[in-house]
């Protein structure tokens, strides 16, 4: 059990060992239970200290004799973060992992923008940058950013990835969205030595990674998937590939069987599979029945991991789908954001997950009974239950939408937000991932009025709009506590729940901030009509341009107007497409 100790110097309380190796994760300082004085005890605003990850292995186990060997550690009866744009940053993921989940995805990285990026020590907050280099900025970009007192460091050069290798050393794969074998091996390249995994973007369907060639397009060719796979497993030695995939038809498991096949046989070591075709939206039923049939299917005849992605909003969920489809690990993405703390298993799912035959949900009970913590009454109706039918389904009990497993979803935004401040997010891309939290319209319909959306402190989706720094977050959610980073001094907290006095105080982000707009959240069907609009808009003088010949380019210029406009009006993503291509490491053929 950690020692307590405490701080004269600080107004809170430090929950962890006090002779803790620097590989261990940092304390957390929390609100004392009562003020020094004769005064009241101070309302704590979580309900008990906030999880901390366990340790990872030692750097002696952290790397695997073989890319097989790997992947089983890192996929077989595991629960994962999934790759998620804004979203699956350094805060994410390290809340997850201290919420019980075994992996945890990078977002989405393009090639070009990883590989171009340059490497270093963040001493300060003990991780592990990758920047984009300031030669890349024009003149008046970089006086802009020099000149940003909520975002000092921007002046360096805006953060694409940022890795805590005292937490997720061992638990973290990096994803990579790419069309080309040599660009993918590039950025590959580039991390390496501080990532336990690369796995290839084979399913996202938007426009910007789908214009790429990258995402989804790759389902279509197969062929140039194929050589990205190979090109990856030639070259990367013992560090695992995968691929992150999507149904390729909506009821015939064929064709997703014949793609996951050539990526096996191309050399991937583990393949995740979302049970979603192109084209379905994120308020629609993910097609368990279609997922189950694949994975069996692929089971019965291969011997990497499989992973099952899509609607599992509780652990009954995720129980169904081991015991069903006999996966080796599933991956969560909107139910991780609904409620980061479904990762917490139970005491009969400790040692897997509770999956490989262990038993459906239980849905009459509050608690577990039984051989393997569930009722076999219970049992033999989700057995016999059809799986649309399911997915439709109010679970309740030990392992429902209310399972006294879950934590507080106030508390969890609250410790999402201290990581922002911890890990310096940006206060944009902190504010996307709360409203993204607070918002139910990417859940399925049908799973919509099973999701509580109110908080214990009132907070709204208009009043997290008005929020315009991570300061204002704070305020808004009332965190009164931080988590200081390992070697610097520990922060006083304010009766009023702000950080004052340390080195914590007044941090504002240097990740590369992702532009988008309130109306996105407040009012998204009036926005998305305006900006298709817009887009048709675009299309329509673009092609106006094209009939009327080049258009004459000044010189002296050198599109240096044009690239700064792009990096500051673009979503971090134009910043990279913007960089030259890195020179390729040699291809083994």
């Amino acid at each position: 059990m950690a020692e307590r100790s405490s701080s004269s110097s600080s107004a809170g309380r430090v929950i962890g060992a006090a002779n803790e190796d620097s590989s261990a994760a940092p304390p957390l300082l929390l609100d004392d239970d009562a003020t020094t004085t004769t005064t009241a005890p101070r309302r704590r605003s979580l309900r008990g200290p906030p999880a901390r990850p366990p340790p990872p292995p030692p750097p002696s186990q952290s790397r695997c004799h073989s890319a097989e060997d790997a992947a089983d550690r890192l996929f077989r009866n595991s629960e994962i973060l999934a790759p998620m744009v804004r979203a699956s940053t350094t805060p994410l993921r390290v809340l997850a992992l201290s919420h019980g989940a075994d992996v945890a995805y990078t977002e989405e990285l393009i090639d070009r923008s990883i590989s171009g990026c340059v490497r270093s020590v963040n001493d300060e907050l003990g991780t592990i940058d990758y920047r984009v280099p300031r030669s890349s900025y024009g003149p008046k970009v970089l006086r802009r950013m020099a000149a940003d007192s909520d975002n000092p460091d921007s002046a360096n050069g805006a953060v694409v990835l940022r890795i805590d290798r005292h937490v997720e050393r061992g638990r973290l794969v990096c994803q990579i969205g790419t069309g080309e074998a040599g660009l993918a091996l590039a950025a590959a390249t580039n991390v390496v030595e501080d990532v336990d995994g690369i796995d290839v973007n084979m399913g996202c369907p938007k426009k910007f990674s789908v214009s790429g060639g990258m995402g989804s397009a790759l389902l279509g060719d197969p062929r140039r998937a194929c050589d990205i796979i190979s090109t990856l497993r030639r070259n990367l030695g013992s560090m695992p590939v995968s691929a992150k995939v999507r149904l390729l038809h909506p009821t015939d498991p064929r064709p997703t069987l014949d793609f996951v096949r050539a990526l096996i046989k191309a050399g991937a070591n583990a393949v995740a599979i979302h049970g979603r075709i192109v084209g379905d939206e994120g308020h629609e039923m993910a097609r368990w029945t279609t997922l189950v049939d694949v994975i069996r299917m692929l089971k019965d005849t291969e011997s990497v991991p499989i992973v099952a992605n899509g609607d599992l909003y509780t652990r009954a969920d995720i129980r169904e789908m081991r015991r069903r489809s006999m996966c080796d690990g599933v991956m969560l993405a909107r139910p991780a954001l609904y409620n980061v703390s479904i990762f917490r298993r139970g005491a009969d799912e400790t040692t897997g997950g509770g999956g490989g035959g262990g038993g459906g949900a239980d849905e009459d009970d509050d608690r577990p009974t039984g051989e393997g913590g569930h009722d076999s009454t219970a049992t033999t109706a989700t057995t016999t239950m059809p799986l649309p039918t399911f997915q439709t389904t109010e679970h309740s009990g030990y392992y429902g939408y209310n399972s006294p497993l879950l934590r507080s979803r106030t508390s969890i935004v609250q410790e999402y937000i201290a990581h922002c401040v911890r890990y310096r997010n940006h206060s944009k891309n902190a504010k996307y991932v709360v409203l993204e939290m607070m918002n139910g319209r990417r859940a399925p319909t049908t799973r919509v009025p099973f999701l509580k959306m109110t908080y214990e402190g009132g907070q709204t989706i208009d009043n997290v709009c008005k929020c315009r720094s991570l300061d204002d977050l704070v305020r808004v959610w009332d965190v009164r506590w931080t988590i200081p980073p390992p070697t610097r001094r520990r922060a006083s907290v304010r009766e009023d729940g702000e950080t004052t006095g340390g080195d914590d105080a007044g941090m504002m982000a240097d990740d590369v901030p992702h532009n988008y707009d309130d109306r996105y959240f407040l009012d998204h069907d009036a926005f998305r009509r305006e900006r298709s609009e817009r887009d048709a808009f675009v299309v329509e003088t673009a092609a106006e341009t094209e009939s009327a010949g080049p258009r004459r380019i000044d010189a002296t210029s050198n599109g240096e107007d044009r690239d700064e406009k792009k990096t500051e009006e673009g979503d971090g993503r134009d910043v990279a497409s913007s960089l030259r291509a890195p020179k390729r490491p040699k291809v083994i053929q």
